[in-house]
């Protein structure tokens, strides 16, 4: 893939701890979300002992991981649920002039993927990390209209019922 002008952002950063003998250890794990603004976006966990390795392993997991987002004037093309974990999402296309209406994890993801109108609606448990990879895998099930004609092998023009 030819790298273009990435855009990230940070979702979150934890902090784990493990206490040792000589008192505790800490770790961190960031999120970042990485997207062009016109239809790829990817997402990266990546952990470290320091904050800034964290992040910068989280941004190379992002760029190697991206997804192409089908558009279609600035929503998706169609409603999906997906659930990972406990956690579900419900994306909905909308209305040109809606804006995004989502959770902080999943405006994160979509807005860097060039999404501008569309409903979300975070079900079951709010985990920021399943909800991200629940938005993430929505994202890579879209399909668009063509992508299932070719799949039903359906004929190039749909033919008029009499």
């Amino acid at each position: 893939m030819p790298e273009t002008d990435f855009e990230e952002k940070m979702i979150f950063v934890r902090r784990t701890s493990k206490t040792y003998q000589g008192g505790r250890r800490f770790r961190f794990g960031a999120l970042v979300a990485v997207g062009d603004r016109q239809g790829r976006v990817g997402l990266g966990l990546g952990k470290a002992k320091e904050v800034p390795m964290a992040v910068q392993k989280a941004n190379n997991y992002a760029k190697r991981d991206m997804v192409e987002v089908p558009l279609h004037n600035g929503t998706i093309p169609h409603e999906i649920s997906v659930t990972w974990g406990s956690s579900t999402i419900l994306l909905r296309p909308a209305a040109p002039g809606t804006g995004v209406i989502a959770g902080q994890v999943p405006r994160a993801i979509l807005e860097l993927a060039g999404i501008t109108d569309i409903l979300t609606k975070e079900l079951g448990s709010r985990n920021a990390v399943n909800i991200a990879y629940a938005t993430m895998e929505a994202l890579r099930q879209l399909q668009t209209w063509d992508d299932v004609k070719r799949l039903r092998k359906a004929p190039a023009k749909p033919e008029e019922v009499v």
